[in-house]
């Protein structure tokens, strides 16, 4: 599975923060950071909740 993110969506509102902080960051520049390149599959619904919680639609998952 692989985390994308559309840079030029994210407003930083840090929504994926709180349903996932160990995957997901946000940075000085109001940016969301992936911290874990490949997430284990335990995250798995932590993170779809974060892609369908983001209000920009700036995250999307991808299995690889």
């Amino acid at each position: 599975m692989r985390i994308i993110v559309d840079h030029a969506l994210c407003e930083g509102n840090a929504v994926c923060v709180r349903v996932a902080p160990e995957i997901f960051a946000v940075g000085d520049d109001d940016l969301v950071r992936v911290l874990v390149a490949d997430p284990p599959a335990s995250q798995r619904a932590n993170i779809e909740a974060a892609v369908a919680r983001c209000p920009r639609q700036a995250l999307s998952l991808r299995d690889d």
